[in-house]
């Protein structure tokens, strides 16, 4: 069986959920599946031929931005081109091709366009005209369609009438890491109490809704772990906030022990998404049997299973850090953990997207 996946930068993976995602798909099926992966050449510091048994193939133009749509449009036709089994589309990029494809081709298309991308704040009027027509040709075209989270499936469902597969992300590649001095040294707070994240500096992810809630209540230092160069408004917040206690903002950690220390030590979780379905930080933290605080998006608290504990504004996160109930916090975290080991395992993800894939090839659709 043969399965290209469009639609991500790349691997080896330091960016985003489909990167994750895609990662363990050819981790634990590569075995039994002929994968190739569409990387962005310009995006990626390497140029590896494969990876764990997939083979990458490189397009010269970058996957960020309005260039990010013509990129997965000339990747998924190179994909059309070369007749895989089965091409897994990640995203919405490629959707203004799918008129212009055959019956017999869009029988081979499994589709996860992941979160509702055109409400995110960073896109203007017309990009999100564009965004919104492409998940609506996508989810149309397609053979069939994955959705990761309830309320992404409910989605689907009501806004186009097509039923759609629930298979969520995983997160038990993450570690539980003992501190080292090293490490105490170079991140001091460390040696206290602290809030954190890890998570895409942009608006629509509750940023500086967040960094308000800590600065006003001054009890814990929250550290966020992100990309703030990557954009003229992540920069201008880290201009903003660098120098005002208690946060600590950190540029973009891609060694995962590393990260994983700084996850696994922390006091509480935040999660600020807003826009998008089952997100993999957020699966990772309650793998770490940690405390959350989540944005209430409706997709954190389907992923959370309603065990975490939920903000809608600055005001209300900040009385949740001012009000800590340590006997709940407790309870929490084992409840985060069940969740997790229950719900959020690669290995079982990856084969219930083999089974989707089996569907295809064996015409079940």
């Amino acid at each position: 069986m043969t399965i290209a996946i469009v639609g991500i930068q790349g691997l080896p993976n330091n960016y985003g959920g489909f990167e994750t995602l895609s990662e363990y798909l050819v981790k634990y099926l590569a075995k039994d599946i002929e994968f190739t992966v569409y990387c962005s050449s310009v995006d990626l510091s390497t140029s590896l031929s494969m990876y764990n048994g997939a083979r990458l193939k490189y397009i010269p133009i970058s996957s960020h931005g309005a260039k990010g749509i013509l990129y997965d449009c000339v990747a998924l036709i190179d994909a059309v081109k070369s007749k895989f089994d089965v091409i897994l589309i990640l995203g919405f990029g490629p959707g203004l091709v799918m008129p212009f494809l055959s019956k017999k081709t869009r029988a081979r298309i499994i589709l996860n366009f992941g979160g509702l991308d055109w409400k995110r704040d960073k896109w203007g009027r017309v990009a999100r005209r564009i965004i919104r027509l492409s998940e609506k040709l996508l989810v149309g075209n397609s053979a069939l369609v994955i959705s990761d989270n309830l309320k992404i499936q409910d989605y689907v469902f009501e806004t186009y009438h097509k039923k759609s597969e629930l298979i969520a992300y995983g997160g038990d590649q993450v570690e539980t890491k003992p501190l080292t001095g090293e490490l105490v040294e170079h991140y001091p707070f460390l040696k206290t109490k602290y809030a954190f994240i890890v998570t895409r500096i942009q608006s629509d992810n509750n940023i500086e809704m967040m960094l308000n809630a800590f600065i006003q209540a001054d009890k814990y230092p929250f550290v966020v772990v992100g990309n703030w160069n990557a954009s003229n408004y992540g920069q201008k917040t880290k201009a903003k906030y660098s120098n005002i206690k208690p946060v600590i903002l950190l540029d973009a950690i891609y060694d995962r022990e590393i990260l994983d220390v700084l996850r696994s030590n922390c006091y509480i979780y935040v999660h600020g998404h807003s826009a998008g379905g089952t997100n993999p930080s957020l699966c990772e933290a309650m793998y770490l049997e940690l405390p959350v605080f989540a944005f209430a998006s409706g997709y954190n608290e389907e992923t959370t299973h309603h065990q975490a504990l939920y903000f809608r504004d600055s005001e209300e996160l900040k009385e949740l850090i001012l009000n800590i109930n340590e006997t709940h916090f407790q309870e929490m975290k084992k409840e985060l953990k069940v969740v997790a080991t229950q719900h959020y395992c690669w290995n079982v993800i990856a084969n219930q997207y083999k089974d989707q894939f089996l569907k295809i090839v064996n015409k079940q659709i």
